[in-house]
Formats: structure tokens, sequence, C-alpha cells
């Protein structure tokens, strides 16, 4: 591990430096590709299915396509990162996932679209964890709170410029969405051969464990299938029912064959960390609370307030300046302070931002009922993500640094999965409630309640399980004696 293969030594980087500033923008460029791409696809979608002539069920497959594919083989491109080269896998992910791209742009019907869509997020699976590993890795160990600070900040960037960016360039070409990412991941690529070292895990050896990635890949594509599926045909129609639990049983079987693999693709032994199990339980809690919350949001703005796409797309432009502003400061916070406290605090004001979303409804100003609700929201976010990203990746190690970072990446997203398919149902809104702003709005009100309570659960989660790194401190010296250091508890 730290190998110099690369124009800089792994591990030795530091924020501040040239070399550092290429890292982050190579790390920034792949991972933010991948967001602009499914940000500006949203805006897309309609003009997709009137020139491809696709129903409302090809546009979801045309979604679903790529986070079935992304969902089932994240594990993968993580474990193949930490064994093959972070560097050598996450630049195969880039260009995998530009030549799926021009695919994408290139396709004649709904069909080759779709088919196409899957490809591009077999690229993301293997580069999305690898953005992440590559910062853990190969930054300095005081300065990586800051770098995932950084790279949280400029990612809530591209997401935000995705749907500005997407209305665009399709008032040219719906196909120019995919085109634009072959230059970026041309510079990416060319960026991350230059300035990026490569690292492995070199405890890894032998033959890939190839029955552990395809359990995994069986079981959270059953398990997407079935989330996807189930607001659709009902929870217990028999296209949500058998994936979802045949999904289950695959994984369930992925910790058996995982326990007695010689070399496993996913190591049980990480999750024998406190830090690490209590720290992805948190983004669970976190995420699940985000995506339900963020994905009723828009609805609320233009059904029961009357705003326009634009009007409402940005009516959360503050939230992407004080990411961009604030996350590197709030990553380098929580490394001095430990991330014990902004792991509890953020997740209970960003709650409370959900539920001063709440506030909206029929005649809501922005001023008055939004912009508050939007601060507070941007608040705690920006004072949970870096350190909770920073405590994940801490606590697996450098050398688990890709599979740290797909697992968590995965919870994330199921969790979000999880939350936009039972929240809004739950809450009582349903198709036909979201033509009504009345109707819809009392379900709203209600959805975003949850969702603010269970990110405050994720805040308490962290005050009951997350504990600050032992910091070294100098002791007074005895008369005589030369001063030796000593840890001091965790908080």
């Amino acid at each position: 591990m730290g190998a110099k293969e690369g124009s800089v030594e792994a591990g030795a980087v530091t924020y501040a430096s040239p070399a550092g500033r290429l890292v982050l923008l190579t790390a920034v460029l792949g991972s933010g590709m991948a967001l602009l791409d499914g940000s500006a696809l949203n805006v897309a979608l309609p003009t997709i299915g009137r020139r491809l002539h696709e129903d409302f069920a090809g546009l979801q497959w045309t979604v679903n396509a790529y986070a079935l594919a992304l969902a089932g083989l994240l594990l993968l491109g993580g474990s193949l990162g930490d064994r093959f080269g972070r560097r050598r896998i996450f630049t195969l992910g880039i260009g995998w996932f530009a030549s799926a791209s021009m695919l994408c742009g290139l396709a004649p019907n709904g069909g080759l679209l779709i088919a196409a869509r899957g490809l591009q997020g077999i690229g993301g699976a293997l580069l999305l964890p690898g953005s992440l590993a590559i910062i853990e890795s190969t930054f300095a160990k005081d300065d990586r709170a800051a770098a995932i600070g950084a790279w949280s900040g400029l990612g809530a960037v591209a997401a935000a410029v995705g749907p500005v960016l997407g209305g665009w360039l399709t008032g040219f070409s719906w196909r120019y969405v995919f085109f634009i990412n072959a230059p970026v991941a041309v510079l990416a690529i060319a960026v991350a051969l230059r300035a990026v070292p490569e690292s492995r895990d070199t405890s890894v050896t032998g033959r890939l464990d190839l029955p552990g990635p395809l359990l995994a890949a069986l079981g959270l594509a059953g398990l997407t299938w079935s989330l996807t599926e189930g607001p659709i045909d009902g929870w217990g129609s028999v296209a949500a029912l058998l994936p979802g639990l045949g999904g289950l049983l695959a994984l369930v079987a992925l910790l058996g064959v995982e326990r007695v693999a010689a070399q496993p693709m996913l190591p049980l032994t990480i999750f024998s960390s406190r830090q690490f199990s209590a720290a992805n339980l948190v983004t669970f809690a976190v995420y699940a609370a985000l995506g339900g919350g963020i994905f009723l949001l828009p609805i609320a703005l233009q059904r029961a307030a009357g705003y326009t796409p634009l009007a409402a797309g940005a009516s959360l432009v503050p939230l992407t300046v004080v990411m961009l502003v604030f996350s590197a400061r709030s990553g380098r916070l929580g490394q001095r302070i430990g991330p014990r406290l902004p792991m509890t605090l953020g997740p209970l004001i960003a709650g409370a931002g959900l539920a001063l979303f709440g506030r909206i409804g029929p005649g809501a100003a922005y001023l008055a009922d939004v912009l508050p609700a939007v601060l507070v929201f941007s608040i705690g976010l920006v004072i949970t993500v870096a350190p909770l990203t920073s405590t994940v990746l801490a606590a697996a190690g450098p050398e688990h640094a890709g599979i740290a970072s797909a697992i968590n990446n995965e919870v994330a997203r199921v969790g979000g999965l999880l939350a936009v398919a039972v929240l809004p149902a739950a809450a009582g809104i349903s198709s036909a409630a979201r033509l009504t702003p009345g109707a819809f709005t009392h379900g709203y009100r209600l959805a975003v309640f949850a969702a603010g309570a269970l990110c405050a659960l994720g805040g308490l989660l962290a005050f009951c399980y997350i504990r600050n790194e032992p910091r070294p401190v100098a002791l007074p010296p005895a008369s005589g004696d030369v001063t030796t250091p000593s840890l001091a508890e965790p908080a």
C-alpha cells in the first residue's frame, strides 16, 4: 500500500498542494460526471419520450436500468479497486461510462437506450467507489477530512448544475445530454494518469472471489427491483415480491460464502469495527430521510405552491452555495474536534430543516416559507456529510478504502430507495392525491415530518454509538524525564 507508481506518493499528498488539487479535481470530475448525467437526464426525459415514442414505463426503465446495474455491482467495483489498483479501476470506469454515454446518445430507439443505460451503470459502479477511495488512500491523514468535504461540496454543485445544463442541451438535442460526458471523461483520465498515484490492498492475493460478486449483484439488484416496482404494482405483486425475496436470500447466502472464502470480496471483519457499523447505520437513517424529503419537495413546490419547474429548481441554489463554501471547513472541524458532535448536531439540524419544509403549501412565499427551511437544512447537511464520510473511511482503514466507500454508497442508495418507495405511501400520497393541491399538501406534510424525525434519529444514533478517535497528548514530564506521549481516552 503506498507504492510510488504515480507522480506523487500515496498517503503523502497535502490538501493545499498543487498535487492535492489535481487529485481532488480527478475525483470530482469522475463522480461529478455521474451526478451531472443523472440530474441532467431527468430534465431530458419528457423530450426523450416524445422523440423515441416511449411511454411512461419506458422512461422509468431508462432510469431504472442504470440504478439496477449500479446497485448490483457497486461492491464489486470497490473490491476490484482495492485488489487491482484504485486508479486503474477508476479510470476504467470513467472510460466505460463515457463509452456507454456515447451509445446512449446514438440509440435509435428506447430499447437500445435502456440497454446502454445499463452499461452506464456498470461504469458508474467502477468509478464511484474509486472516487472516494483515491482521496482516502492518497491524501495525508490530517488532510483527508478537508479533501472529502471539498469533494462533497463540489459534487453538490455538479448535481445542481445538471438540471440547468440538461435543459439547455435538450434545447438543441436530448442526445447532447449524453455526449457531454466524453470531454469530461478525457480530462478526468488525463489528470488521473498524471497526478494520482496507484494504490491497492497488497494483502489480497490469489484468485478473485467470483461467488461473492455474483451473489452481491443478484441480491442488491433484486432488492432495487422490488423497491422500484412495489409502489407501482403493489407490494404483494409477483413483480415486487419475488425479486425482493430472491435478493434477500442471495444476500444471506453472500454472508455465508464470504465467511469461509479465503480472499473474500466483502471482508466481514470490516463490520467488527463498531465505528464503521455505526457510521453506516447513521448513513442509512440520514440518507433515507434526505431521499424521501428531497423527492417530494419539488412536487410540493410545483403542485401545491404553484412554482414553475425553473423556480422550483432555483429554490435550492442556497443549498449548493452552502455546501460549496463550507464543506471543506466542516471536514477540517470534524477532524479537529472528532466526528461525534458534528454527526449528532448535523442530522438534528437537517431534520429540523426537513420539518420546516412542511410549511410549503398553497400560497407559500419563498422568503418567508421556503428559504428559512433551505438554510436550516443546508447548515445541517454541511455539518453532517464530510465528517460522516470521513468516519466511514477512517474506520475501515486505507487498505479497505474501495470496499468501504462502496458499502457506504450502497447503504445510502438503499436508504433513499426505501424512503422514496415507502414514505409517500405511508403518508397517504397517492397518484390521485398528487393532482389535488389540498390533498397532496396534507400527505406531504406528514411525510416531511416523518423524514425530519428519521434524520434526527440518525443524530441520536451518532450520539450513542460514534466515538472520537483518541488523540495524542503531551503529559508534563517528571523531573529529569523526557516528555512521552500518551493517548487520550475517547470521548
